[in-house]
C-alpha cells in the first residue's frame, strides 16, 4: 500500500523519533559542552528527555502541515483526535502521587506483605510487584504505575541498591503493569480500545487474560526476588515509617481518584473536578507535597504526540497485521509494541472486519505481553520512567539495557498466555 503525503512524512518523523530515543544519552552529553544556565544547554537537556521526544517530532510534523496545507486545514486535522486519554493520565498521575494516596497504597502493602512468610525486605518487594500491577485492573494502569513506582523508589531505589536490580525491576514493572491491568475491560488502554468494539465484558476477560496475567505477575515478580534475594536481605525495611495523615484527607483524595477513573472518558467532568482537587491540596498543605504537574503533563504530552504520529503509521501496520496467522500475529505484535504503543496497536487492529476470536486473542495478548520491552512499548512506562530516572547514571534509562532485562519477563508472560 502507497502513503500518502502525510502519511509519508508522519512515518519519516515517526522513524526519526525513535531513533532520537536511543540517542538521548549522546544528546544530554552534549549539554555539558554549554554553560549549565544557558539557552543552549537547557535545549539539549530538554531534547535529551524521553518523555518529551515524540511530542517534539509530532510538533515538526503540525509545523510541516501547516507550511504543505495551510492553516485551516491543519487545524481540521489536529481537532479530529480526541486527547481524552493523555488528558485523564495528567489528571490521574497527579491525583495519584499525592502523599495520601501514596500513604494509603503503602498501608496495604505492609499489610499484605506481614502474611507472606518471608523477611519483610523480601515479603514488601514482592507484594509491590504483584499487587501494585495488579491493583491496575482497578484504578487503571496509569495510576498503578505511578503508586507502584513510588512506593518502589521511596523503599528501595532510594538505598543504594545495584544498577542491575534496578534495570531488573523497572523491567519486572512494566511487564506486570502490562500484563496486570486486563482482569478488567476499562482499565488497561490496550483492552480499552477494542473492548466496546469487540464487545468483551468482565467475564470474558477473567476467563481468557485475567488468571494468566495473575500467574505471569506471580511468576515474574518470585524469579526475581530468587535471584536477588541476597541484595534484597540486605537492605533495612525495619523502620518503615507511615505519614500521619488525617483518615478524612485520605478519604477524599480516594474519592477524587475514583471518581476521576468513573469519568475518565469525560474530561469535562473530570478537568473541573481536577481544579477542586487542586484546592483541596493547597487547604491541605501541611500534609502534602506539590503536585507532581511537570512529570504529569511531560507524560500526557507524550501520549498526545503518540496519537498524532501513530495515525500515520496505519499504512504499513494495518496491512502487516492483516497478512498473519494467529501465533504470527501473536509473536509479531509482541516485537512490534517495541516500537509504538501497544494501544495504537490494538487500535488498528480492532479495525479489520469480521476477525474470529482467535485472531482477537492474539493480538491483545501479544500487544500486552511486549509492554515491558521499551519506554513507549506502553503509555504508563513513562510515569515510572519519569519517577524513577533520577536514580540511574546520569539520571536516564537506556533503552537497550531496559529491552535487556525485559526479554525474560516477557517471555514468561509469552508463554502463560499462548501455552496456558
Amino acid at each position: 500500500m502507497k502513503p500518502t503525503l502525510i502519511e509519508g512524512v508522519g512515518s519519516a518523523l515517526f522513524a526519526i523519533a525513535l531513533l532520537h530515543t536511543f540517542l538521548i544519552g549522546k544528546i544530554q552529553k552534549l549539554a555539558s559542552h554549554f554553560s549549565f544556565s544557558s539557552i543552549s544547554a537547557h535545549f539539549f537537556h530538554y531534547l535529551g528527555e524521553v518523555e518529551i521526544v515524540i511530542g517534539f517530532w509530532a510538533g515538526i510534523f503540525i509545523c510541516i502541515l501547516f507550511l504543505l496545507y495551510g492553516h485551516n486545514f491543519t487545524l481540521q486535522y489536529i481537532e479530529h483526535f480526541q486527547f481524552t486519554e493523555p488528558l485523564f493520565v495528567f489528571v490521574i498521575l497527579a491525583i495519584a502521587a499525592t502523599h495520601p494516596i501514596l500513604d494509603f497504597t503503602a498501608r496495604i502493602i505492609h499489610t499484605l506483605a506481614r502474611f507472606l512468610p518471608l523477611r519483610l525486605e523480601i515479603a514488601a518487594f514482592f507484594s509491590c510487584l504483584v499487587w501494585g500491577p495488579l491493583l491496575g485492573s482497578v484504578i487503571t494502569e496509569p495510576a498503578a504505575m505511578t503508586v507502584t513506582a513510588l512506593l518502589l523508589k521511596n523503599l528501595y531505589f532510594s538505598k543504594n541498591i545495584s544498577h542491575r536490580l534496578k534495570y531488573a525491576t523497572l523491567a519486572v514493572l512494566f511487564v506486570n503493569i502490562s500484563i496486570g491491568g486486563v482482569l478488567t475491560p476499562f482499565a488497561a488502554p490496550p483492552v480499552l480500545m477494542v473492548a466496546k468494539i469487540w464487545n468483551w465484558d468482565l467475564v470474558l476477560m477473567i476467563k481468557n487474560f485475567g488468571w494468566k496475567s495473575l500467574i505471569a505477575v506471580i511468576l515474574n515478580t518470585t524469579l526475581l526476588c530468587l535471584i536477588f534475594s541476597k541484595e534484597l536481605k540486605k537492605i533495612n525495611l525495619d523502620q518503615w515509617k507511615f505519614q500521619s495523615i488525617p483518615k478524612w484527607l485520605s478519604l477524599a483524595h480516594l474519592f477524587f481518584l475514583i471518581w476521576t477513573i468513573i469519568h475518565a472518558h469525560h474530561p469535562k467532568i473530570f478537568i473541573p473536578s481536577f481544579i477542586f482537587f487542586i484546592g483541596l491540596v493547597s487547604l491541605t498543605q501541611k500534609y502534602q507535597e506539590k503536585i507532581k504537574f511537570q512529570e504529569s503533563l511531560k507524560v500526557a504530552f507524550f501520549l498526545g504526540g503518540l496519537m498524532i504520529l501513530g495515525e500515520s503509521q496505519q499504512w504499513w501496520l494495518s496491512p502487516l497485521i492483516k497478512g498473519l496467522n494467529s501465533f504470527s500475529l501473536f509473536i509479531g505484535t509482541t516485537f512490534l509494541t517495541a516500537i509504538t504503543d501497544n494501544a495504537a496497536l490494538t487500535y488498528l487492529g480492532a479495525q479489520v472486519p469480521n476477525v474470529p476470536f482467535a485472531f482477537q486473542y492474539a493480538l491483545v495478548a501479544g500487544a500486552i505481553s511486549g509492554g515491558g520491552l521499551t519506554l513507549i512499548a506502553n503509555a504508563p512506562n513513562l510515569i515510572g520512567c519519569s519517577i524513577l530516572k533520577r536514580y540511574f547514571p546520569s539520571h536516564r534509562i537506556e533503552p537497550l539495557m531496559l529491552l535487556q532485562f525485559a526479554l525474560i519477563p516477557t517471555l514468561i508472560s509469552l508463554c502463560c498466555f499462548w501455552l496456558l
